[in-house]
């Protein structure tokens, strides 16, 4: 009972506190959360500054909210406090530095709502001046010392530089105010030390000045090297040099000392206290040989240039002729330009080919003979004496390929009385190649083809077909006589010329119902493409391409329409089109037509003549009237007897026979059969070839008796 007394008297207890907040289903909104910097957002370093947070915010009861604030710099937290009060967030920034430069927000958080300020940017400006401090002013060669630097009051993320006449030596990155280096100097003499510094504030940074310049002395140590070659006077090629690189005046310390000897790039020998060496003096190598002596960061160097006379100059390798065709026979002569007289002699030096599978023979001391081979071939001249090896350039021997016997050919056509290209070409041989276009064997014109795909292309013009066969070519591409082509063998394209139109008929008088031939022949070279034309069409009636210089069209059964005007055209490989004259076909009725319209004729007259004779008779009668006769006697006076024809009893219509037809058009249209210089009777073979009924009839007859 006691302790049930004792409970409930603590939970009353705590539920009336003076400082409980009783939240419970109390309703609240955050209407604004404010960041303010006091005094300014920019300030100089040693200012307190105060960073205020102010909250407003609305509730439907009378305890106040806890709440919980929140300071950033930056994105990152640097303060947190939970507050039951609705006094303004008062944050302290005592003595502000470069470093408190940044950007600030503050957050409200109340039963898990929270509202953030917008940021505010502080600026502080002014850095102290750094302190430079050494341990030494004066010291030796390599000898250490101590540079410490220091930021009075700064804090943050700061980079320490340290400076010597100037110049940037050394730099340390710390999260204090003070760093410390140490220095050593390789060089005697006066040294100036200064040090700065820069503290990093994201995003940007602060450099500070320079601090006071403080000299330090550095003393030479007496350590030497020295450096001796022999022989020390005049050396040739192949003599022995003996290098040597010491030190004097070393005193024992307790860093390690070490001794390089160099040639150019070339390490030739290291020791700690003496190194030397020994080689071949070689007039190509560098001469200038150095000792050098490394003791901690001491460093000492001597150096010396050696002049190596030449033993006998580099070789050369020259061939004769320049130029070389395979299988001809070369020299090459090998040589060295100048050597040392006072030293060797001439038998000393000799000379060699490499590789010695040269396939040449040596005929005298540096001088090779032999023949060219098939393909390409590097040689090198090796000169020697007195140990001494010199290899010249390497030579490369390229054989030319002689030239092949060339081909003449015609590019496209060749048209008589026309330009054409006539191409000249080797299957082998080196370039450059020279051709030259000959007519009979005189020279008209040369073309270098110095480009693998460049071809000799040549222009000819001629006026006679047996013209073209006097031309050759001639391919060079060495001092000697080049091959010759054979002639040129090529078809000459005839333009077309004395295109004539002529036409056959069955009869002297083209009537319907009959035929006609329409024959086009022409000279020039076929094959030739013929067309007919009838006036007032704008396609022709006939179109060929005849091998042959003529060609023919029929008309089986004549009408009226086929009357008019005819003509042909004709073209040829010349590509020139020619038209013949027109030939005007007159196409009349037809023989039974005429005939039948005759008998009608003279029907009609007879029947108006009886007609007439009749009423002659009758008027005669009325006048003087006399008995009538017997009827046989009336049919008698009143008969008319026409004349009759002979005993046949029938109209016939001779027509010429076929053959004045064919002799005529024969006469009229002479034919170019393709040779130069003969003209052949076209049309009459033409007309050999009709139908035999043309030529078989002679006449026809039309029945006349109606």
């Amino acid at each position: 009972m006691g302790l049930l007394l004792l409970l409930t008297s603590t939970l009353l207890s705590s539920y009336f506190h003076p400082g409980r907040v009783v939240n419970a289903q109390q309703s609240f909104t955050i209407r604004d959360v404010t960041l303010s910097i006091e005094p300014s957002t920019d300030v100089t370093r040693d200012t307190n500054v105060t960073l205020r947070c102010q909250a407003i915010v609305s509730s439907s009861g009378q305890e106040p909210l806890s709440r919980e604030y929140t300071i950033y710099k930056d994105s990152n937290t640097i303060y947190t406090k939970t507050s039951s009060t609705s006094e303004d967030l008062l944050y302290p920034l005592p003595e502000v530095r470069v470093s408190n430069t940044g950007k600030y927000k503050c957050a409200v958080n109340i039963e898990g709502k929270q509202v953030t300020s917008e940021a505010k940017k502080l600026t502080v400006t002014g850095l102290s001046r750094p302190v430079l401090h050494l341990n030494k002013r004066a010291v030796s060669e390599g000898e250490e010392l101590t540079a410490s630097c220091t930021a009075p009051g700064e804090t943050g993320f700061i980079f320490f530089y340290f400076y010597e006449d100037s110049k940037e030596i050394l730099e340390k990155q710390v999260n204090s105010n003070q760093a410390e280096a140490k220095l050593r100097f390789n060089s005697i003499g006066i040294h100036k030390i200064h040090c700065s510094y820069i503290v990093l504030v994201t995003p940007g940074s602060f450099k500070s000045n320079q601090s006071t310049s403080i000299t330090v002395s550095v003393k030479e140590l007496p350590i030497t090297v020295v450096l001796e070659i022999a022989p020390q006077y005049k050396i040739y090629e192949g003599d022995q040099l003996v290098i040597l690189c010491t030190m004097n005046n070393f005193a024992h310390s307790s860093e390690s000392v070490h001794l390089y000897l160099s040639q150019g790039t070339r390490l030739l020998s290291t020791g700690s206290t003496k190194v030397n060496h020994s080689m071949v003096a070689q007039a190509k190598d560098p001469g200038e040989f150095e000792c050098r002596l490394e003791m901690g960061n001491i460093v000492k160097v001597t150096t010396k240039t050696v002049s190596v006379t030449e033993l006998f100059s580099v070789p050369t390798l020259t061939m004769s002729p320049a130029e070389v065709f395979q299988k001809d026979y070369m020299t090459l002569t090998c040589k060295s330009e100048s050597y040392a007289t006072e030293r060797l002699s001439k038998g000393e030096l000799t000379y060699s080919l490499d590789p010695p599978q040269s396939f040449l023979m040596s005929k005298d001391n540096g001088v090779f003979f032999g023949k060219a081979l098939l393909y390409d071939f590097n040689y090198t001249c090796v000169a020697q004496a007195k140990g001494v090896v010199k290899h010249s350039e390497t030579l490369t021997v390229r054989p030319k390929v002689a030239v092949s016997i060339p081909k003449i050919s015609v590019v496209g056509r060749a048209v008589l009385g026309q330009p054409f290209k006539v191409l000249c070409q080797s299957d082998t041989g080196s370039l450059p190649i020279n051709y030259t276009l000959l007519k009979d064997y005189t020279p008209l014109s040369t073309t270098s083809v110095k480009l693998p795909f460049q071809q000799a292309l040549f222009t000819v013009n001629i006026t006679n077909t047996n013209e073209i066969n006097k031309y050759m070519c001639e391919a060079k591409n060495s001092h000697k006589e080049g091959p010759l082509s054979k002639r040129l063998n090529a078809t000459v394209v005839v333009p077309l010329s004395d295109l004539i139109l002529s036409f056959i008929s069955n009869s002297q008088e083209i009537s319907e119902g009959g035929y006609l031939y329409l024959i086009c022949s022409t000279l020039g070279t076929p094959p030739i493409t013929f067309k007919l034309y009838h006036e007032g069409t704008e396609q022709p009636v006939y179109s060929t391409t005849s091998n042959l210089n003529h060609t023919s069209y029929e008309i089986p059964v004549l009408s009226k329409e086929h009357s008019g005007k005819y003509y042909c055209e004709a073209v040829n490989h010349a590509n020139i089109v020619i038209t013949s004259d027109p030939v005007i076909i007159d196409v009349h009725l037809a023989l039974w037509k005429k005939a039948v319209i005759g008998v009608f004729s003279l029907v009609v007259l007879l029947v108006l003549l009886v007609a007439a004779v009749l009423y002659f008779r009758s008027n005669r009668g009325r006048e003087t009237y006399s008995p009538p006769a017997s009827k046989r006697e009336a049919a008698a006076e009143l008969s008319v007897k026409p004349s009759s024809p002979k005993s046949d009893d029938s109209l016939t219509v001779n027509l010429t026979h076929d053959t004045e037809v064919y002799n005529a058009a024969t006469d009229a249209a002479p034919l170019y059969d393709g040779t130069e210089g003969r003209v052949t009777n076209g049309v009459r073979d033409s007309v050999a070839s009709l139908p035999n009924d043309i030529s078989n009839r002679s006449s026809y007859s039309i029945p006349a008796t109606v």
